[in-house]
Formats: C-alpha cells, sequence, structure tokens
C-alpha cells in the first residue's frame, strides 16, 4: 500500500515536472513569436487610431473596446483554428491566403490615397445632410475588425511558422498566449494614444507648473499626432501589404522581386555607409510601400471597373 502511494507521488510529481517544461516552453515560445511579429504589431498599433478620428470622444473608449473583441475573435475563434488545421492537413495553401490578405491590405491603402486624391462621390455630397453616429461607429467598427483580420492573420501565421515543430497542443497554446498578449498590448496602447488629449485636458486645468505645461502641449499636439498616425498607418497597409506579397513570392519559387530589393537595399548601405541598418531597413520597406502601391492601384482599379459595370448590367 506504501509501496503505491509512493509511486503514485513519484508519477504525480513527474508530471508536475512535465507540465513545468511544457509550460516554460510555451512562455519562451511565445516571447520569441511575439518579437517576430512586432513589425505587424506597429503596423496595427499604427492603422487603429484612425478608426476613431471624427467621432465623438465620449464613444472612442467604447469603439476600441468593441474592436478589441472583434480582434480577439478574429484571432482565436477564426485564426487559431484554421490555422492548427492548415498546418496540419494543406500548408501549402498558407502562403497563397497570406498573399490575398496581403493583397488586400495594398488595395486598402491606395483607397485611402485614391480617396485624398479623388474623393468618391458620397464624399462630396450635399453637406447638409446628416450622419447617422450609429452607422457611421458601425461602419468604421466593421472596417476596423475587417483590417484587423489581416494583420491577425500574419501574426498567427508567423507565429505558426516560429513553432511548427512543436506539437499541435504546443502550437495551440502559444497561438492562443501571442494572440491574448498582442491584442491587449496593441489596444492598450491605442486607448492611451486616442485619450491622451483628455488627460492632457485635465493636467492643463487642474495641474500646476510642470503639469499644466505638459498638459497644453498634449491638448495642442494629439491631433497633429493622430493626422501623423493617419499616414503611418497608410503607409504601414502598403509596406506590409507587399512585403506579404514579395514574401509569398518568394516562397513559391518567384524571387526576382525578393531579390531586386535585396540588390537595392545592399546598394544603398553600401553607398550611404552610415547607420546600414536603418538605412537597409527603409530603402527595403519603401520598395515594398511601392510595390504595395502598384497592386493596390491595379486593384483599386479593378473594383472601380467591376462597381461602373454592375449598375449598367442591373438597369438592362
Amino acid at each position: 500500500m506504501a509501496t503505491g502511494l509512493i509511486a503514485l507521488l513519484d508519477d504525480i510529481a513527474a508530471i508536475a515536472k512535465l507540465a513545468a517544461t511544457s509550460l516554460d516552453d510555451v512562455a519562451a515560445q511565445t516571447a520569441k513569436a511575439s518579437v517576430k511579429a512586432a513589425g505587424v504589431v506597429i503596423d496595427d498599433t499604427a492603422v487603429t487610431p484612425t478608426y476613431v478620428v471624427g467621432l465623438s470622444p465620449a464613444r472612442e473608449l467604447p469603439i476600441i473596446l468593441r474592436i478589441a473583441l472583434g480582434s480577439l475573435r478574429n484571432k482565436l475563434v477564426f485564426l487559431l483554428p484554421i490555422c492548427l488545421l492548415l498546418g496540419y492537413f494543406a500548408n501549402w495553401l498558407i502562403t497563397p491566403l497570406l498573399m490575398i490578405g496581403g493583397l488586400y491590405l495594398c488595395f486598402e491603402g491606395a483607397e485611402k490615397i485614391y480617396g485624398l486624391l479623388a474623393p468618391h462621390a458620397h464624399d462630396v455630397g450635399d453637406s447638409s445632410t446628416p450622419i447617422d453616429p450609429v452607422a457611421l461607429e458601425e461602419q468604421k467598427v466593421a472596417g476596423a475588425i475587417r483590417t484587423d483580420f489581416i494583420l491577425s492573420a500574419e501574426i498567427m501565421a508567423l507565429t505558426l511558422a516560429d513553432v511548427a515543430d512543436s506539437s499541435i497542443y504546443t502550437q495551440a497554446m502559444v497561438l492562443a498566449a501571442v494572440g491574448v498578449l498582442i491584442t491587449v498590448a496593441v489596444y492598450g496602447v491605442v486607448a492611451f494614444i486616442v485619450k491622451a488629449d483628455d488627460i492632457g485636458l485635465h493636467m492643463a486645468k487642474a495641474g500646476s507648473g510642470t503639469a499644466r505645461v505638459i498638459g497644453r502641449s498634449l491638448v495642442k499636439g494629439v491631433p497633429v499626432f493622430l493626422q501623423i498616425l493617419a499616414a503611418v498607418g497608410t503607409a504601414a497597409m502598403l509596406w506590409v501589404g507587399g512585403s506579404i506579397v514579395v514574401h509569398g513570392l518568394d516562397g513559391l519559387g518567384l524571387s526576382t522581386p525578393e531579390h531586386v530589393i535585396e540588390g537595392a537595399s545592399h546598394f544603398m548601405t553600401t553607398t550611404i555607409g552610415v547607420a546600414p541598418a536603418m538605412v537597409g531597413w527603409l530603402t527595403t520597406s519603401s520598395l515594398q510601400a511601392l510595390l504595395g502601391i502598384i497592386l493596390g492601384a491595379i486593384v483599386v482599379i479593378g473594383v472601380t471597373a467591376v462597381h461602373a459595370v454592375l449598375p449598367s448590367r442591373r438597369s438592362a
């Protein structure tokens, strides 16, 4: 009886050690995967605040919360099982699907530029027409969650690639952990950014000395910062979209775009000779964004042509 109890305790201790080792492994791989996805995280952080610009300040945090919950749903309910299934049964499909997502990001970025250069009819319509704030909020939230889905897919795919040799259970835990941690980090930062002017207003009214100066600076500077962030968000869409397509083509055996960009980056770093890491990154990112603009413009032209044709077919 005593021998059996000791054996049972030994088994429990062994299981506990194995579980602790597994958790340590999951934590280490989660941290590693999160670092590799940092580029997409920065893009997500830059893009999201643009969706609350122009809305009521009282609705900013509720809207960010709705987008954050939608982002969690994207990652945990849809993308996590899809990644596991694709990784197990159809690994070859991941790259083409990511490229489709990359094209969508290129389209989103190019459409924003097109909207600035040639505003759509509904953007230049009768300004006296009242805007339904509820409909506008729903439109903004839906657009944010839709864009987040593409960025989240890239994050989850990068994470999956990093844990591809692990067991399916470890993959699931790491994907879930990365999804939750990145969502909390991104939307926590976004919430702070969009409410920074309110914080500044409070400091300017209630504070004194340095606090009041900082508060006034925030009140004046945050709107400008949000405009800059909107431009960064558009550039980020084009950069990430272009990079996804370039890496996808390379993975499919079409390496010419990747080699051209690498050659240009190497040329610029050796020619300038100062801050090679920064120069290389700027060159690579700029060329990927340029490719994103070209691809996005092609998609915009195609979508515009389809929209122009469909009404005539309906009227016929």
